[in-house]
């Protein structure tokens, strides 16, 4: 079954990732706390777990998931292509907007990661809150496909 696995958030521009075991995500802020959550297509970051694994193993790496900067860490669930489609997060809902574009941060973090995360969206979805809720890590996550 998909399943929310982690949820992270950086409490100010380039902080550190902070994991956290639950939160509030709403329209106006994304992940309550998170310094990048203003209104926009890029309120909400969204990483695969699978994604990420095999990007650690293209590295020869075993680095942790927030290295990646997303906020939230999914499993069973693909992402590549999914723009346009809706994302279920617990009680909250998402629009995805779009790829994660990997930024230059992601070399500094370890050589060749931003190359590793290129291929099929494996640096996760940008996404914009649809409906405010809150999730816990262990949420079930599902796909669905926009309403007319």
């Amino acid at each position: 079954m998909p399943t929310l696995i982690a949820i992270a958030l950086k409490p100010a521009p380039r902080a550190t990732m902070i994991e956290i075991k639950s939160a509030r995500i709403t329209t106006a802020e994304g992940v309550a706390g998170d310094a990048r959550g203003e209104p926009g297509g890029r309120q909400v970051t969204v990483l695969c777990r699978d994604s990420w694994q095999d990007t650690c193993t293209e590295l020869k790496a075993d680095l942790p998931w927030t290295v990646r900067r997303a906020n939230l860490l999914v499993e069973g669930i693909p992402l590549f292509e999914s723009a346009g489609k809706r994302l279920r997060v617990g009680e909250a809902l998402f629009e995805i907007t779009g790829e994660t574009e990997p930024c230059g941060l992601m070399d500094r973090q370890h050589a060749g990661l931003l190359a590793a995360l290129k291929p099929e969206w494996r640096g996760g979805v940008c996404c914009r809150v649809l409906v405010d809720g809150n999730i816990s890590v262990g949420d079930r996550v599902m796909i669905e496909e926009p309403t007319a």
